[in-house]
């Protein structure tokens, strides 16, 4: 059973110390760079772990080299946040050296998205950690305007709540059932919610909001994991299901991912808001997660209690 207890980390202010990490997949400097900058206009100070531009085929170095730096990052007292740079894959290949002790003993807000949930995941299991789900340091101005970087500040750097809208642009906004729902929200980027299942870090979902998003997955192949979520029992009980972007999820046939998620989501009995600015599309907004969040399907908003303090 879901509460709303969690352990938040310090709020960041100006002069503080942040970690770049790469606990995924390899990054490249010109992107960083970026992130660094922006960071930077802010008032951060924005520092590379020591193995973050490593690289060994798919993954950002060995597995020992990328738990080395977060668990750097849990430890260095100067350290005040620590931002992955990106996500890709190999999360799940590290959470369990992660050094619970010292991120329980000095909290310290965690950002990033998409692999980057399992850590979130890892660290909601072993020291109720609430994080932060937005952009990494490897930023692309592309995909993330200004609303993009003032959304991840504002996350980051103010104890206020965040109120996120749904928007008839993204291809979700048609997915809703009307209500309101309360609970802490959880969650991120389906697949890696569907290979958390089994393992210790996958949370009970009884009373919290569930966020999800997802990138070039085939309509097909969201039915097959949101099938196997309610097979395994994992929906039982959700308070409510907040559907962030699907991005390039599309393929030849005529049945789109708006339909998959209204069908497998349409009959669970609970509220559920589509059309939600979060995940891999152009626009991403950042929500923490870890804390209470109000889902309100009639209003077309999540608003979330802020991950810092």
């Amino acid at each position: 059973m879901i509460t709303d207890e969690c352990l938040r980390p310090p709020v960041l202010r100006p002069g503080d110390t942040v970690m770049l990490v790469s606990p995924s997949g390899p990054t490249r400097p010109e992107r960083v760079a970026r992130g660094v900058e922006l960071l930077t206009g802010w008032g951060l100070r924005p520092v590379l772990a020591p193995n973050a531009y490593a690289r060994r085929g798919y993954l950002a170095g060995d597995d020992a080299l990328r738990a080395a730096d977060l668990n750097t990052a849990f430890a260095d007292p100067e350290v005040r946040g620590v931002i992955c740079t990106r996500g890709g894959y190999g999360a799940q290949r590290v959470v369990d050296l992660i050094d619970m002790v010292a991120v329980r003993r000095d909290p310290k807000v965690v950002a990033g998205f998409s692999d980057i949930t399992a850590l979130q995941f890892a660290l909601w299991r072993g020291a109720r950690l609430a994080g932060v789900h937005g952009p990494g340091a490897a930023w692309l101005d592309e995909r993330l305007p200004l609303r993009s970087a003032e959304s991840l500040h504002a996350a980051l750097m103010t104890t206020e709540p965040v109120t996120v809208a749904a928007t008839p642009d993204e291809e979700t906004f048609a997915v809703r059932v009307p209500g309101r729902a309360v609970g802490p929200l959880l969650g991120g980027n389906l697949c890696l919610i569907t290979a958390s299942i089994g393992t210790p870090d996958m949370p009970d979902l009884t009373g919290a909001v569930l966020l999800i998003e997802e990138v070039q997955e085939p309509p097909y192949k969201v039915d097959r994991m949101l099938t196997h979520l309610r097979r395994a029992g994992v929906l039982d009980g959700v308070a409510g299901v907040a559907v962030g972007q699907f991005t390039e999820c599309a393929d030849g046939w005529d049945t789109t991912v708006t339909d998959v998620l209204t069908e497998c989501l349409g009959d669970l009995g609970v509220p559920v808001l589509g059309g939600l600015p979060v995940g891999h599309g152009v626009g991403q907004l950042t929500v923490p997660v870890g804390t209470r969040a109000t889902l309100d399907a009639d209003a077309g908003t999540l608003t979330v209690s802020p991950a810092v303090r």
